[in-house]
């Protein structure tokens, strides 16, 4: 790691991509990620970027398609209604298999809502808000650093498996001030073939045609099959979440991004009570670490999800225990964000429900 900084979340972010090699912005002011749009017209361009505020989201998402699919790496980056009126153009581009970047730095809704942060978008990027059968490989950054980190991560994903990504922050990562280096990154060693793109047709090879529009009901099976089968590839190799002081935890928080480092304080403070906590936080929320959670199911008493919504995640953490735990929840929503405090009631009243039944059993 080198160059160490003080930058916002959303600065972080757009300096990660001008060093990871993305050739193209598109995207439209929306508080409370403008600034990513402002910094990279300032410095992407003067850095040999194409950075364009395109006159509307759903006209940004289709110069990212176009973008895609001459094979640049290309990104846009949005607030949660503007990713709202994205939400076809990104259907689009999954069923094409186009490799980019989208970021979402959400604020609370539904509707309008507020320019605070949360993170009630869940259910839109990891259960896919366009139509048809697609996922999205989503990262959830917790920090600055990390807000840069998955940009690298995200591009070589994208490429990786010809697929866009998205990365979900929140208003409060993208607006916070934190200490970020970035890693020492060649996008010269990281470019991968794309025989695919769509470059001016040599008279070696035949035409290359893009599309997500298969008439035929076999051919768009086929394509279907092949795209379960990546999300497949993706489960088995991309999964990844941190764990904090599971190793003996009687009873266990799942919580994401800002909530995660919220959750972690709240489980120091319980382990200063007596109260054996710990903390799995989920870093790609699709694919998700299903296997994970599960492992801990015959180790802990209880299980307390928390989210800045109200309560979008629990439903895959319950998939994951297979009703072997008891799970509760605990969130604020509106733009409101929980405090250590308040996550440590919500588990000591777990703990204490669970030693009453155990009191009554006995």
């Amino acid at each position: 790691m080198s160059d160490l900084r003080l930058m916002k979340g959303n600065e972080a972010l757009a300096e990660a991509a001008i060093r990871a090699g993305c050739r193209g912005y598109f995207g439209y002011p929306i508080t409370p990620q403008s600034e990513i749009l402002e910094y990279l017209a300032l410095e992407g361009r003067s850095r040999g970027m194409i950075v364009l505020q395109a006159e509307s989201e759903v006209a940004s998402i289709n110069m990212v398609y176009g973008g895609a699919g001459v094979g640049a790496r290309v990104m846009t980056s949005s607030s949660s209604p503007g990713i709202s009126l994205m939400q076809e153009g990104i259907s689009y581009i999954a069923g094409a298999e186009l490799p980019c970047l989208i970021v979402n730095v959400s604020r609370g809704g539904p509707g309008l809502g507020t320019i605070q942060p949360s993170q009630g978008d869940y259910f839109q990027a990891v259960k896919g808000g366009g139509h048809g059968d697609y996922r999205l490989l989503v990262l959830a950054p917790s920090s600055v650093q990390e807000m840069a980190d998955f940009v690298f991560d995200a591009f070589d994903l994208a490429d990786k498996y010809r697929s866009p990504v998205m990365i979900l922050a929140d208003g409060a990562l993208g607006q916070m001030m934190e200490r970020v280096s970035f890693r020492e990154y060649d996008p010269a060693a990281h470019l991968v073939a794309k025989p695919w793109a769509t470059t001016g047709k040599p008279v070696t090879r035949e035409r290359n045609i893009i599309t997500s529009l298969h008439i035929e009901p076999e051919k768009m099976e086929q394509i279907n099959n092949r795209l379960q089968e990546k999300y497949r590839q993706m489960a088995l190799h991309e999964t990844r979440c941190e764990e904090f002081q599971t190793a003996d935890a009687e009873y266990l928080i799942v919580a994401y991004g800002l909530a995660a480092r919220i959750a972690q304080g709240a489980v120091e403070m319980a382990r200063a009570q007596g109260i054996r906590a710990g903390l799995l936080r989920p870093v790609t929320l699709f694919p998700y670490p299903t296997d994970a959670i599960r492992a801990l199911a015959d180790r802990v008493r209880g299980v307390l999800v928390v989210e800045m919504n109200a309560g979008q995640m629990i439903e895959d953490v319950r998939l994951a225990l297979e009703g072997r735990v008891p799970v509760r929840f605990y969130g604020r929503t509106g733009g409101i964000i929980p405090s250590p405090d308040e996550v440590l009631g919500a588990l000591t009243k777990m703990v204490n429900e669970d030693v009453l039944h155990i009191e009554e059993v006995s």
